[in-house]
């Protein structure tokens, strides 16, 4: 397939989105069921085996929803080309091989609007997983974004300097990026709100399931 990113939009997701927001966290809240949990023992592990599979399971997600979101746009986006998943998939074969790329302008996969899709939909996942990250296990229902105004303000602010290198020519070359529409805008948000229902549904296993709190002998005794 076509490059999703490229080095310098990576650095920019790293720098730059996930700068403020990550040091904004720094200012949550204690979780509301913070003292139903026994001391951490000594020799357990900092991240136990179903924290582990949590972050696989964003991660794998985060990784499809921005190479789909740059598919989606060769292949379903009613503006685009069109192509098949074969064409998309072997399209620097597209000079060689006319005979499998008919009525396709080879010129088309060179095009900057599925690039600035995943980088989009990248920056929209990493600022959704900002807010899932008010808490660990927590719901977002109870553990809200206005919680932590820190947070809101750099998640507002890093989607500014999104913004500003999205719309602006001499950014649009640094970045190789270009200006996107309301329905491309749309789609972004259809590939990165999910990440928020997968988080809570990861959540809630592990408030119910697979980590569910243990109130400590002090919090028994005060609620009794």
């Amino acid at each position: 397939m076509p490059e999703a990113l490229i080095p310098v939009q990576l650095l920019w997701v790293n720098l730059m989105t996930d700068g403020p927001p990550a040091t904004a966290l720094s200012f949550n809240p204690p979780d509301v069921d913070i003292m139903m949990k026994p001391p951490r023992k000594a020799k357990e592990a900092l991240i136990s085996g179903w924290l582990f599979f949590r972050y696989m399971a964003i991660g794998i997600y985060v990784g499809a929803a921005t190479v789909g979101a740059n598919a989606w746009w060769f292949m379903f986006y009613e503006n685009g080309p069109k192509v098949s998943y074969y064409q998309l998939t072997h399209h620097m074969q597209c000079t060689t091989d006319p005979t499998s790329f008919v009525g396709v302008d080879c010129h088309i996969f060179s095009d900057l609007h599925p690039m600035t899709m995943a980088l989009s939909v990248l920056v929209t996942i990493e600022m959704f997983n900002a807010l899932n990250s008010l808490s660990e296990n927590q719901s977002l229902f109870v553990m809200p974004p206005w919680r932590n105004p820190s947070l809101i303000t750099a998640i507002i602010a890093s989607f500014i300097m999104h913004f500003i290198i999205l719309y602006f020519q001499i950014t649009n070359t640094i970045f190789r990026i270009t200006p996107l529409n309301w329905d491309e805008w749309m789609t972004v948000l259809y590939f990165s709100f999910p990440v928020i229902i997968l988080d809570e549904i990861l959540k809630f296993v592990s408030r119910n399931i697979a980590e569910p709190p243990h109130p400590t002998p002090q919090a028994k005794a005060k609620s009794d």
